[in-house]
This record gives C-alpha cells, structure tokens and sequence, in this order.
C-alpha cells in the first residue's frame, strides 16, 4: 500500500495519514486542538508533536478552549515543567493567547468551523500533485487566512504553519497521485 512520501513507516505516522491528514474537520475543539498543535511543530518535526500529542491533550485540558483562555502564570509554569509537551515559554504563551482570540472568532462567527471554511466556501481543495516534494508550503490561501489570523490577535500562524493546518484540518487534500487515499 503506497502513501505519501512524507509517511514515515512509524505506526503514528503511518496512523495519523491513513485516519486523519487531509480529513475535513468541523469540530471546533479538533480545530483548535490542531491550530495549537501546528503552532507547537514550528521548528521541529511533526513526528514529535504526534509522539507528544496524547501528553498535550491532558496538559492542555483535552483542548477545551474556554479552560486555555484561562490559564494564569501558574499553569504557564505547570506546562514548561512537563516534559511531555514541548516546553518552549513562547508556544505555549501563544497557545493561550490563540485560545483567547479562537472565542472570539466564535462569538463573531457562531463557530471557529463557520469562520475557517469560508475561506474556501466550505469546499475541499483536492490538488493533483504527482511527488510529495511537489506539494507548496504555503499559497496565497494561507497568506490570507494567515494574515486574517494575525490581525485577530494569534501568533505562531505564520502562511506555512497554516497551510500544514489546512492540509491537517482537511481544508486541502494533498494526497499525492500514488498514494492510496488520492481518490478518497
């Protein structure tokens, strides 16, 4: 079975392409969960944040983005002592900082979903790249929403972290044309 060039033969790897990367997503509370996460891979490799990601889900109150908006000093010190997220003061400033802007969007929007998808009138873009080292890490569709995010008041969503997310979040399907999900 042939997977996308980027599909390392780790099982988490392997798991998180067949079950969820270019899968659209309309949860808020897996929206807000991959934003975060997105933020957190800047620099490193998404293989890490994956091996991090259930440790992340319990730091970070499974994601529930009322209980980040919240967080105080002392949680931030809680969260740079856990050694099984990424400990980097900055990501996770960012995270409660996104978290606030994330309610903020969904008290404009109705939802974080109705906001994000409109960007591309809620239709997938499926691409048609034939090689993985084909596939852009960012577009003018990422510059956009990257752009809106940032005057939002989120950080750490810069045009590539963005475009990762859309690809995440299903909002892009990347699939490339030997991989056995291109048609799905």
């Amino acid at each position: 079975m042939n997977r996308c060039g980027w599909c390392t033969q780790d099982s988490i790897y392997m798991d998180y392409h067949d079950k969820e990367w270019g899968r659209p997503v309309h949860d808020d509370r897996l929206l807000f969960e991959f934003l975060i996460l997105e933020g957190a891979q800047a620099g490193l490799s998404w293989l890490t944040v994956l091996k991090k990601r259930e440790n992340y889900r319990k730091a970070f109150d499974h994601f529930d983005v009322r209980q980040v908006a919240r967080y105080d000093d002392q949680k931030i010190q809680e969260l740079l002592s856990n050694d099984g997220i990424i400990r980097n003061r900055l990501k996770i400033v960012s995270a409660i900082r996104n978290a606030r802007a994330y309610l903020d969007i969904q008290k404009e929007f109705g939802s974080f979903d109705r906001y994000l998808w409109r960007f591309t009138d809620g239709k997938i873009q499926k691409n048609h790249f034939k090689y993985y080292k084909d596939l852009p890490t960012q577009t003018p569709l990422s510059d956009a929403i990257s752009k809106d995010l940032k005057i939002r008041g989120f950080n750490f969503v810069g045009s590539t972290i963005i475009y990762a997310y859309m690809q995440a979040v299903g909002m892009v399907n990347d699939h490339t044309q030997d991989c056995y999900l291109y048609h799905s």
